[in-house]
C-alpha cells in the first residue's frame, strides 16, 4: 500500500496497484458502454418505438437488484480481486452472447435474446462497483482518498467518452457485430488488469454473519447516515427524473435527425463534461463547502434538462449534454469521496452494493421511467417535466438534510 506522504496526483498515478486498478475501471466501461450504445441503436431499429429503449433499462436492473445485496456480502467475505475476475468473465461473455445474435448465428429471433443478455449484464454489474470501491481503500491510503476519487471519476468518465463515440463509430463504420467483438475485447483487457493486480487482502473474518443479517447491518448503517443517505438519494431522484441519455436514440432519430454516429456524440457529450470536472477536483479536491457545492451542481443538472428537452438543434443539445455531465460530475466526486471516507473496511463491499442500488434505480428504473413517461406523455414534455422534477428534488434534499447542506469533507477524515 501506498505510504501517507504520496498524496500528490502524480505519486498517486505511479502506484503501480492503483494504475492496474484504473485500467480495470476503464476497460469494463468502455466494454459496457459499447454495449449499452449499440443495443440502443440495435433494439430501436427491430422496434421503433421509445418505450422498448425503457424495457432495455428495465431489462437490467430487475437481476440487478436481485443480486447485488448478495454481491456485497461476498465481496466483504471473499477474495475481492478473484471474485472480480470471475465478474468481468462473465461481461465477456454478455458481449459474445450479442455479437452471435448481431450476426445471426442463433436460431432465435426479435429483441428478446438481446433483452436476456442484457439481464445477464445486469447481474454481473452488481459486483463491477463494489468491487472497485473495496480494492481502492486496499491501494491507497486515507489522505489519498480525495484526490484518488478524482482520478477515479476521470477515468470513470472516459469510458462513457470514448466508448459511446467508439460504439457508435463501430456501428456506423462497421456492423453491430463488430461492435459487440471489440466490447468481449475490452472486458478481457480488465480481466487481464486484475489478474496483475498486487494488492493486500484484508484478512477473512473470523466468523461470518448469516449473510441476511450481514445485508442488513450494511443498510442500518447507511440509513444512519443522513450525509451518506442524503448524497445517495440526491442522486438516485434525480437521475430518475432527470436523466436523458436513454431517450437519445428516439432523439436522434425523430427530433435531431442523426445517425449513429451523431448518438455516439451525444453519448458522450455528458462524460466530457465530467471529465473536465475530474480532472479540476483531481488537483483542487471539495474539501470546503462540499455539500452546498453538491446541492447547487444538481439544480444545474435539472437545468440542462430542462434546455435539452427544448433544444432542436444537434450541436447546442450536444453543448448542453456537456454541462449536464459536468454537473453530474461534481455529484459523483461528492458522493464518491463520501462513501470512502464513512466506510468502515469491512463493511464497503455491503455498502457499495447499496450505493449501486440506488444508482442503479437511478440510471436502469430511470430508463424505464423516461420510456414510459415519453409514450405516455410525448417525447420533450417528458423530458422538461423531468428537469423541472430535478429542481424540487434539489431544494427538498436541502431543507430536509441539512448535514448535508453543510457538509465540509475535513470533518470526515
Amino acid at each position: 500500500m501506498a505510504t501517507a506522504a504520496d498524496s500528490s496526483t502524480g505519486a498517486i498515478l505511479r502506484q503501480p496497484g492503483f494504475a492496474h486498478l484504473l485500467l480495470y475501471r476503464i476497460a469494463s466501461m468502455l466494454s459496457y458502454q459499447i454495449v449499452a450504445v449499440t443495443v440502443g441503436w440495435h433494439i430501436y431499429e427491430i422496434t421503433r418505438n421509445p418505450f422498448s429503449l425503457g424495457l432495455i433499462g428495465l431489462a437490467e436492473v430487475l437481476p440487478f437488484f436481485c443480486v447485488a445485496p448478495f454481491a456485497g456480502y461476498l465481496v466483504d467475505h471473499l477474495p475481492r480481486r478473484r471474485l472480480g475476475m470471475v465478474a468481468i468473465a462473465g461481461l465477456i461473455l454478455t458481449a459474445v452472447i450479442l455479437c452471435a445474435v448481431a450476426l445471426g448465428w442463433l436460431p432465435f429471433k426479435g429483441v428478446w435474446p438481446i433483452y436476456a443478455a442484457i439481464a445477464l449484464t445486469g447481474m454481473v454489474r452488481a459486483f463491477l462497483s463494489p468491487i472497485y470501491n473495496a480494492l481502492f481503500a486496499r491501494v491507497l491510503q486515507r489522505s489519498q482518498f480525495a484526490h484518488g476519487a478524482g482520478l477515479g471519476s476521470v477515468v470513470f468518465q472516459a469510458g462513457m467518452v470514448i466508448g459511446p463515440a467508439l460504439g457508435g463509430a463501430l456501428v456506423g463504420w462497421g456492423s453491430k457485430g463488430l461492435a459487440y467483438a471489440v466490447a468481449a475485447v475490452m472486458a478481457a483487457i480488465a480481466l487481464a488488469a486484475l489478474a496483475q493486480l498486487k494488492v493486500e487482502e484484508p484478512p477473512p473474518p473470523a466468523t461470518r454473519a448469516p449473510i441476511f443479517s450481514s445485508i442488513a447491518e450494511g443498510a442500518r448503517f447507511v440509513l444512519s447516515n443522513q450525509i451518506m443517505l442524503g448524497a445517495m438519494a440526491l442522486d438516485m431522484f434525480s437521475v430518475l427524473l432527470g436523466g436523458v441519455v436513454a431517450m437519445l436514440p428516439a432523439f436522434i432519430h425523430d427530433i435531431l435527425l442523426h445517425g449513429p454516429e451523431g448518438l455516439g456524440i451525444l453519448r458522450a457529450a455528458p462524460a466530457l463534461g465530467s471529465i473536465c470536472v475530474g480532472l479540476w477536483l483531481a488537483r483542487h479536491p471539495l474539501h470546503r463547502n462540499a455539500g452546498r457545492t453538491l446541492l447547487l451542481a444538481v439544480a444545474g443538472f435539472g437545468l440542462c434538462v430542462i434546455g435539452f428537452g427544448l433544444s432542436r438543434h444537434f450541436w447546442l443539445s450536444a453543448m448542453i449534454l456537456l454541462f449536464y455531465g459536468a454537473c453530474d460530475g461534481v455529484s459523483v466526486v461528492v458522493r464518491s469521496t463520501i462513501l470512502q471516507l464513512a466506510t468502515p473496511d469491512e463493511m464497503r463491499g455491503r455498502v457499495s452494493s447499496i450505493n449501486g442500488i440506488f444508482i442503479s434505480s437511478s440510471n436502469e428504473l430511470g430508463a424505464f421511467y423516461g420510456g414510459s413517461m415519453a409514450r405516455l406523455l410525448g417525447l420533450v414534455p417528458a423530458v422538461v417535466i423531468g428537469g423541472f422534477a430535478v429542481l424540487g428534488v434539489a431544494g427538498i434534499t436541502a431543507w430536509k438534510a441539512p448535514l448535508l447542506r453543510r457538509l465540509n469533507l475535513r470533518d470526515l477524515q
